[in-house]
């Protein structure tokens, strides 16, 4: 390595180590390695990522690149269900579920069920004389995204640094000693991919492989990853599947992945090129300059956020895992702002503007087939990862969200016109990088023919937020075609003459269990399709407004919206998941999925449907709160949109137990691993994200016509502090509070117009002249669309609602300003 390098290398270090101490409250820390995958600690820069074992005498850094899935270009659109699903809708209308059912089962059945996400492999480096070592630490401070790992071993102190730059496109680790000479290790490389090379040339340890055929499809993504060591002082050696680096004083080794692949139908780029230039321009950098761009570029994104919730005695002195054992004993808020920061961490890691959506597991798996092929489930799941985007300040992280639905747009017309026999696009409740479009699994889960729908409803946010017309005049189109399907497709019931979809089912849940049939799942309008509908025409008809265009479709959607069932509250006080009043008091499923129209819906206000808000508590008090992770992450949404803090903040806790051991069957609900990765079980990355957005949720609403500040602040948050959250509108929001009140409030408008909050107590502020509200907002991206009335079983079921008092003022704003209101 050069004097300079040299030179830059040292300077580094002694900054870091600063800095990394005084950002002591957002590390996870840990005095043993990791002993399974679920205690490894994730890297990532969005594109690659990592996971750090921490292991002394042989490091394993486990890889994936976002491109690495199995099969190859192709949709699964099974073009024989066009003849199924007429008399499918037949067999619903005259109520004959059992029989649709046994129908769908034995005709209407994925052929291919989409393919898997897969690992690249692992990067070993293996360190002789490295097994009983003192003073062992590891870390992931995620205010820099650098994992760190530090131990003694024979009077020498060693150290290792390891990230995936954002800005070189390589996992980067170094290695230092406090002894000269003492760094000596071998590096190696393996995968449990079938087809897959290892070999070393010019000291560059390269691994080649190729992914899994899969259904009749033939792998055809080619992978590489070069690994290259950097070494001050010592010798540096190659065997056919090796490096060695002996007596050095440092090293830095660098990793970088690439593939054959273009977009989801082109798969003609040079994997080894690509790969090849990532590594040669990782190197030339000095590690200094690759460290100090990393923390810079990743910073730009994550210290829009800053968040503070009272004090934790002695919490920084315990691990990761003994801080989430000991959670329930309540004293210590300091992990809930850790854990949230978390979720914005593991979003910024795994979805960068032009590349691949955070799938089921974002972009860390360690598998050739992982738990429901770590794919985009878009019944919840996918929809689920970018809950905190808008409004935890990474908006520009929705990216590669939105160019997946502009591809679903494209080839799920094959799904509209071959099963259904419509215009426009659609998507059931699965797709994958090659964008299908068909059902994938069984009838049982299948046949749900509103996951495309739902995605649009993040392109909409994505407009609410920052009001870019440019922006919604190109996914105008996406939302055009989406709702044209519907027009298409939606059947008229023969008791109401409702228009409703058919057939479909409520997510992964039934309404009968049969003997010979088994679960009966298939029926018409379940109340998550009709709420989906409503949002999804909504939205259209807003868009083509703001745009000054389409008005004949428009109101054709208009006239469709008018037709939508109701929603229905049942015999128990309920909001029934189907338009019958099948739900069973005290049914513990995992799918809520009647409450979409409370989150991520807007169409369930306390303010305008109280009577829909208690059919809705109603209903979640029967499911329960212990679930799965996930389940339990949108439960907190949704106690936060009931006003219900403190219910959200138990939600928390349960989130935040440990959870089961993978292979533990008898396990009933999730919980958080130890790297605080959450637990269907086994691991989904959704309950991360959705417990973030669920806390902000808490703290800040926008989708009711006003900001809600302090909606449901729990009695245990008396005093804290957040800064940097946005607001539909264009608002950011700094906000500080003690004893549940509002000291000190912070807008900046972006975009200037109406400006409506709902405040928990009076705020004053020099030259801002707060009005009482009155009316609907005059900002049109606060619109509230207007739903029926419910239709309700027994009104004496009904209790009413209490809510906190709130004040609700307006005040313009001009576009760039900041306004700053205190308590009075």
């Amino acid at each position: 390595m050069s004097i300079r390098k040299a030179i830059s290398f040292t300077c580094v270090l002694a900054l870091t180590v600063g800095a990394v101490n005084a950002q002591q409250n957002l590390k996870l820390w840990y005095n043993k390695p990791a002993a399974n995958w679920n205690e490894a600690l994730p890297i990532g820069n969005g594109r690659i990522a990592g996971m750090v074992y921490g292991t002394t005498a042989a490091e394993q850094i486990q890889l994936n690149e976002e491109t690495v899935w199995a099969g190859g270009p192709h949709n699964n659109v099974n073009a024989d269900d066009k003849a199924i699903v007429p008399e499918l809708r037949k067999l619903i209308n005259e109520k004959k579920y059992i029989e649709a059912q046994a129908l769908a089962n034995e005709k209407m059945f994925s052929k291919q069920n989409g393919m898997p996400y897969q690992t690249v492999g692992s990067l070993f480096i293996s360190f002789p004389g490295h097994d009983n070592v003192a003073d062992y630490y590891r870390d992931l401070d995620i205010s820099k995204a650098v994992s760190t790992v530090s131990y003694t071993v024979n009077g020498v102190h060693f150290k290792r640094e390891t990230f995936a730059s954002f800005t070189d496109q390589a996992i980067i680790t170094r290695i230092t000693a406090d002894k000269p000479n003492a760094v000596t290790c071998t590096l190696s490389m393996q995968t449990p991919m079938a087809k897959h090379a290892v070999s070393t040339a010019n000291n560059i340890l390269t691994l080649n492989g190729t992914t899994d055929s899969r259904s009749g499809i033939d792998g055809q993504v080619k992978f590489q990853a070069q690994t290259k060591a950097l070494n001050m002082g010592g010798s540096i050696s190659a065997n056919d599947t090796s490096l060695t680096i002996t007596k050095a004083n440092a090293v830095i080794i660098y990793t970088a992945m690439g593939t054959n692949f273009k977009n989801y139908h082109d798969l003609s780029g040079d994997a080894t090129a690509k790969t090849s230039a990532y590594l040669n321009a990782a190197i030339r950098k000095p590690y200094a300059q690759a460290l100090k761009d990393h923390i810079a570029f990743y910073q730009r994104y994550f210290n829009r956020v800053n968040f503070k919730l009272g004090t934790s005695a002695n919490s920084s002195l315990k691990t990761m895992d003994q801080r989430v054992k000991d959670f329930d004993n309540g004293d210590d808020l300091a992990l809930v702002p850790l854990y949230y920061q978390f979720g914005r961490y593991l979003l910024i890691s795994s979805s960068q503007p032009g590349g691949q959506a955070a799938n089921l597991q974002g972009k860390w798996n360690d598998k050739v087939s992982p738990p429901w092929g770590g794919k985009y489930t878009i019944n919840i799941n996918t929809e689920m990862n970018y809950w905190p985007a808008e409004e935890t300040n990474l908006t520009e992280l929705t990216g590669p969200l939105i160019s997946l639905v502009k591809d679903l747009s494209v080839t799920g017309r094959d799904g509209a016109s071959k099963i259904y026999g419509a215009r426009g696009w659609m998507a059931h409740h699965n797709t994958d990088i090659w964008r299908i479009s068909g059902q994938v699994d069984k009838a049982y889960y299948g046949i749900f023919p509103t996951g495309g729908a739902w995605l649009t409803q993040h392109l909409w946010e994505h407009y609410l937020y920052t009001g870019d017309k440019k922006f919604l005049s190109e996914i105008y189109p996406v939302l055009k075609g989406a709702a044209t399907y519907f027009v298409d497709a939606l059947q008229e019931e023969p008791d109401h003459h409702w228009l409703v979809v058919s057939p479909s089912m409520s997510p992964e849940h039934d309404f009968i269990r049969d003997k010979v049939v088994g679960s009966v799942s298939l029926t018409q309008g379940t109340t998550m399709d009709n709420q989906i509908v409503f949002d999804l025409f909504s939205n259209t008809i807003a868009a083509a407004k703001a745009l000054n265009t389409d008005k004949a479709f428009t109101d054709t959607l208009i006239n469709k919206r008018d037709r939508l069932p109701p929603m229905h509250i049942g015999k128990w006080g309920q909001l029934q998941e189907w338009m019958e009043d099948w739900d069973k008091e005290g049914d513990k499923h995992r799918h809520i999925s009647q409450l979409f129209g409370l989150f991520p819906g807007k169409q369930v206000s306390p303010y305008a449907h109280p009577e829909l808000q208690e059919a809705a508590k109603n209903m979640l008090i029967s499911r329960g709160d212990v679930s799965t992770g996930w389940s339990m992450g949108w439960k907190v949404n949704f106690w936060a949109r009931l006003l219900d803090g403190d219910h959200a903040w138990k939600l928390i806790k349960d989130q935040l137990k440990p959870a089961p051991a993978v292979n533990d069957k008898t396990a009933q609900g999730g919980g958080t691993y130890p790297n605080l990765f959450d637990a269907h079980p086994p691991f989904q990355i959704d309950g991360n994200f959705g417990c973030t957005a669920g806390i902000t949720e808490m703290l800040l609403q926008s989708y009711d016509g006003d900001i809600a500040l302090l909606p449901a602040l729990p009695t245990d948050w008396t005093t804290g502090s957040i800064k940097g959250l946005v607001a539909r509108g264009g608002f950011m929001i700094d906000m500080y509070w003690a004893k549940g009140k509002i000291t000190k409030l912070v807008i900046t408008s972006k975009l200037g117009g109406n400006c409506r909050l709902r405040l928990p107590n009076s705020l004053k502020g020099n030259g801002v002249i707060l009005k009482p509200a009155t009316g609907n907002n005059s900002n049109p991206l606060f619109l509230v669309n207007q739903i029926k009335q419910p239709v309700i079983a027994d009104a004496s079921r009904l209790k009413g609602m209490q809510y906190k008092p709130a004040k609700v003022y307006d005040f313009n704003t001009t576009a760039g300003k900041t306004y700053i209101l205190t308590s009075n």
